[in-house]
C-alpha cells in the first residue's frame, strides 16, 4: 500500500468521498450556469434581481442536491429506481387531473414555492427504471422480444400522457434517452431501424390525419411545423418568433456586437429572450465564438460522463451515466436546432442557461447519479 492510499484511507469517509468528486465536472457545470446568469442579467438590462439572482439561488440549491445524491452509494439508487419512476408516473397522471396551466399547455404541479414540472422529472427516472432493469436483465434475454417489448412500454406509457399536455418537445426526450439506454444496453440495431420506421410513419399519419376531428397533433403543433418549413410564409404571425431568432443569431457575426448591446433582446424583438431564445442572445452579443465555446462546454461535459461510464465496472452504474449524458445531449441539441431553425420550435429550454427551476434541478439529480457512479467505483 503506498503512502498516498494509507493516508487516503485514513480520510473520515464523507471527507474521502470528497476527494473522489469528480471536480472537473462540477467547474464545467458552474461554468455553464454561469454563462446562463450572465445573459440573464443582460436581457433583464442589467437588473439581477428579474432573473439572473432566482437562477444563482436555484444553481447553488441545485449542486447542494447533486452533492447530496452523489455521496449516497449507487447501489442505493438502482434500488430506488422503480419507487422513482412510480412517484414521477403518479405526478404526471396528476398533472392531468389538477395540474397548472401556462401558454396553453398543462404541464406544471404548483407545489408552494415552485411550480413543479413532473415530465422533467421523468426525464431522469425513466433512465434509472431502464438501466436497473437491464443490470437485473441476463445478457442474453436483452434482445428477445418481449424482453424488449417491456422497456418500450415503460418508455411509451409516460410519452403519451406527456403528448396529452401538450409537450412534443419533452415527450421526444423521452423517447431519445430511452433509446440510448436501450442501445448501450446492448439490444439489437434492427430494433431501432424498425422504430425508425415506425416513426416515419407516424409522422406520415400525422399530416394525414391533419384538418380531421382525429387529428394527431393540436393546430398550434401544425403551424410550427409549417413555419418550420417555410418561415418566410408568414413572417409576422406563425413565424414572427423564428425570424426574429435567425435574424439575432445571425446579426452576431463573429465576435458579437458586445455584452448588454443586442438590439434584438434588447428592444424586445425576440421571443422568450430569457428561457428558450437565449442561445440568440448569447450569438447576438458574443457572436459565433460565444456561441461555439457553450457548446464546446457541453461537449465536454459529455465527454467526462462517457469517461466515467467506462470507469465503472458497474453495469448499472455505465447504462445510469450514459443515459444522463444522452439526455442532456438531446437537452441543448434540440434547443440548438430549434432555435438556428433546423428543427421545428418545440418549448425545449437550454439546460443550466435558460431561466427555470425544474429543468435545472432534474439535471443537477441526474448528474448526482453521474457524480455517486463515479464516487463508488472500485478503485
Amino acid at each position: 500500500m503506498s503512502y498516498l492510499e494509507y493516508t487516503v484511507k485514513r480520510v473520515p469517509s464523507g471527507f474521502r468521498k470528497a476527494l473522489h468528486v469528480n471536480w472537473a465536472l462540477v467547474v464545467l457545470l458552474s461554468a455553464v450556469a454561469s454563462v446562463g446568469f450572465l445573459m440573464l442579467y443582460s436581457v433583464a438590462d442589467g437588473h439581477i434581481e428579474i432573473w439572473a439572482e432566482p437562477q444563482m439561488e436555484r444553481f447553488a440549491m441545485g449542486l447542494v442536491v447533486m452533492f447530496a445524491v452523489g455521496f449516497v452509494p449507487i447501489w442505493f439508487w438502482r434500488n430506488m429506481a422503480g419507487v422513482a419512476y412510480a412517484i414521477s408516473l403518479v405526478l404526471l397522471i396528476g398533472v392531468d387531473l389538477f395540474g397548472s396551466v401556462g401558454m396553453g399547455a398543462q404541464r406544471w404541479i404548483d407545489i408552494g414555492f415552485m411550480r413543479l414540472q413532473p415530465s422533467e422529472l421523468m426525464k431522469i427516472t425513466l433512465v434509472m427504471l431502464l438501466a436497473a432493469y437491464y443490470d437485473w436483465l441476463d445478457l442474453k434475454k436483452t434482445s428477445r422480444p418481449i424482453w424488449v417489448l417491456i422497456p418500450v412500454v415503460l418508455i411509451l406509457f409516460p410519452t403519451a400522457l406527456v403528448m396529452k399536455q401538450p409537450d412534443l418537445g419533452t415527450a421526444l426526450m423521452l423517447v431519445g434517452g430511452g433509446a440510448v439506454v436501450m442501445l448501450v444496453a446492448g439490444v439489437h440495431w434492427l430494433y431501432f431501424a424498425t422504430g425508425l420506421a415506425v416513426g416515419v410513419g407516424v409522422v406520415s399519419s400525422v399530416f394525414m390525419t391533419r384538418g380531421t376531428p382525429w387529428q394527431f397533433l393540436r393546430d398550434y403543433q401544425y403551424r410550427r411545423i409549417d413555419t418550420f418549413l417555410d418561415p418566410g410564409s408568414d413572417p409576422l404571425g406563425a413565424g414572427y418568433h423564428i425570424s426574429q431568432a435567425k435574424i439575432a443569431l445571425g446579426s452576431g457575426g463573429w465576435t458579437g456586437k458586445g455584452f448588454m448591446q443586442g438590439t434584438q433582446s434588447r428592444l424586445n424583438f425576440l421571443p422568450e429572450k430569457h428561457t428558450d431564445f437565449i442561445f440568440n442572445t448569447l450569438s447576438e452579443e458574443f457572436g459565433f465564438i460565444g456561441g461555439f465555446s457553450l457548446l464546446a462546454l457541453y461537449t465536454l461535459i459529455v465527454v467526462f460522463c462517457l469517461i466515467t461510464a467506462l470507469q465503472t465496472k458497474d453495469r448499472f452504474s455505465s447504462l445510469v451515466t450514459l443515459g444522463v449524458a444522452g439526455t442532456f445531449f438531446f437537452y441543448f441539441g434540440v434547443n440548438m436546432a430549434m432555435v438556428m431553425g433546423l428543427a421545428p420550435v418545440v418549448g425545449s429550454p437550454l439546460p443550466l442557461v435558460s431561466y427555470g427551476g425544474s429543468a435545472m434541478m432534474v439535471l443537477m439529480v441526474g448528474f448526482g447519479l453521474v457524480q455517486s457512479a463515479h464516487i463508488h467505483r472500485p478503485r
